[in-house]
């Protein structure tokens, strides 16, 4: 069987595991069963993480010029604003910025970037079963019509979002609990007096109303009723019931909604699938996780899921690892998922308060912290996840001394390559691995020794700017580190060795 993937779901995730592996010529499907491409999405950003995602796979296109930066967060008591948060404001220091853009938007970028590499979406194709043996697995598709088509596949990659399907095909558990029993949507056009760059939240009855500024004089309204409401709501019932309870919070008549964009009702839960892999079948995403939107983190760290498998699975895939490699995506990304989880349940019960005594803590503790500007700094540091590490997981024992550490996502730094052009190391990265020292020498022995391993065209040799450097640098195409340390390029032999056929 040719070694190939299939990918189940063109969100964000799937279409970057898809572009990512096209990249290093490994065949790849990707198949949605829905009629067509999204117009409407509930994500709305890239935080800097997912943006540096994206630029490893040169999807990022025009995203930056279409997409709000300076952001500001407004938590409002009835009329009067307690707390603001300045996003851009503190974000000016970071190396990447937080991108305020529909997720339909992302989407077709990727697209776009899929097609450029000649791959594409096979929509209208629903996946309705899976059945895997040790070579690989044999996959039932149903076309709108009924048509029926089984498709020889090496792997499975589930990236169906939280209903997954092959999540179930595969009896894989997804336990949680709810964090909002129900939460209603709509997006309007209207002419309405707060912040254009950000969002306005109200806190003064223990469910949530938000507003989130978008382009073209339209703005995306959440709220959170206080009673369960009816099943199977109109798009019209729902806005109705959304605008009343926004004219009646915010004290705007509803005589300034001028259009109705879209309507929808959803559950916001906290759920961890029990595994990432069964066999040759994989899950990334939403199909693995879900979460709060608080904080902007479910997109984002489907876009790191996707960047993590990928080039786990590309090396698999191409004979240049044993299949216990796959194995690590799950040691590196669950507990990932995991606190993810926990931070945006607490984010939703501090500020959202269902006691008297919470209440009291977040008005007299919480949010006097959250004033500080030191405070927000380290708030936009752990939202950004810029700070992600995987030092004591399956690749990377924890290790002591200055700087970063194998584990650690390696700062952005400046470089040149070895024809002399100088660029920033997660420009340059472009989905390959990247040998980084002080000397062009040793550079070049070492990338040769990583090319021994990992195919040539996959190590990309690169010169730090600073002289003052010693150690010789290892990073993933994650942009990670895999290994450091002084020259010795049969070390970093054994290391490789070591991850890619472990005994």
């Amino acid at each position: 069987m040719t070694d190939n993937v299939l990918v189940a779901g063109a969100g964000p995730t799937g279409l970057a595991l898809a572009i990512h592996l096209t990249l290093h010529h490994i065949p790849v499907r990707v198949i949605d069963g829905a009629p067509g491409p999204a117009t409407t999405s509930r994500a709305l950003g890239l935080q800097p993480r997912g943006v540096e995602v994206l630029e490893r796979i040169g999807a990022l296109g025009d995203l930056r010029e279409r997409s709000q930066t300076m952001l500001n967060m407004s938590y409002n008591e009835g009329s009067q604003t307690v707390l603001r948060l300045h996003v851009g404001q503190a974000a000016a220091s970071m190396p990447k910025q937080t991108l305020l853009i529909s997720q339909a938007e992302i989407e077709g970028t990727l697209r776009q970037r899929l097609r450029e590499l000649g791959g594409a979406v096979e929509w209208d194709t629903r996946l309705v079963g899976a059945r895997q043996d040790g070579a690989g697995v044999t996959v039932t598709t149903q076309a709108a019509d009924g048509t029926q088509q089984h498709i020889e596949t090496a792997w499975l990659v589930g990236c169906d979002g939280a209903h997954s399907v092959v999540r179930k095909l595969a009896g894989i558990g997804f336990p949680g609990r709810k964090l909002i029993q129900d939460l209603l949507m709509v997006d309007v056009k209207a002419i309405w007096p707060y912040d254009r760059n950000g969002s306005t939240t109200w806190m003064d009855t223990g469910h949530m109303l938000s507003v989130t500024a978008l382009p073209d004089d339209t703005w995306r309204v959440f709220s959170e009723p206080s009673a369960p409401p009816p099943d199977d709501l109109s798009e019209s019932e729902i806005t109705d019931r959304v605008l009343q309870e926004f004219s009646r919070r915010s004290g705007i008549g509803l005589d300034t909604v001028t259009e109705v964009k879209w309507a929808s009702e959803f559950r916001i839960h906290r759920r961890l699938a029990d595994s990432y892999k069964r066999g040759r079948i994989l899950l990334a995403g939403d199909a693995a996780h879900i979460q709060s939107p608080t904080g902007g983190q479910g997109q984002n760290t489907g876009l790191g899921d996707a960047e993590n498998l990928a080039w786990k699975l590309v090396l698999v895939a191409d004979g240049r690892a044993d299949r216990r490699l796959l194995d690590t995506y799950e040691g590196e990304r669950r507990p990932l998922a995991d606190k993810v989880l926990r931070a945006t349940s607490t984010a939703v019960g501090i500020m959202l308060p269902d006691t008297r005594w919470k209440r009291l803590v977040r008005d007299k503790v919480v949010l006097p912290a959250v004033r500080l500007p030191a405070v927000q700094r380290k708030l936009l540091q752990v939202s950004s996840q810029l700070g992600i590490s995987y030092r004591g997981g399956p690749l990377a024992p924890r290790s002591h001394g200055s700087g970063p550490r194998p584990g650690d996502r390696m700062p952005d730094i400046r470089c040149r390559r070895r024809d002399g052009g100088e660029t920033t190391l997660h420009a340059a990265i472009g989905g390959r691995w990247a040998v980084l020292a002080g000397d062009e020498d040793e550079a070049a022995r070492h990338a040769e020794a990583a090319a021994a391993q990992l195919g040539a065209d996959m190590v990309i040799a690169l010169i730090t700017v600073n002289k003052d450097v010693r150690d010789v640098v290892l990073i993933r195409p994650d942009g990670h580190i895999g290994w450091r340390g002084r020259p010795a390029p049969d070390k970093l032999t054994a290391w490789l060795n070591q991850v890619l056929w472990p005994a």
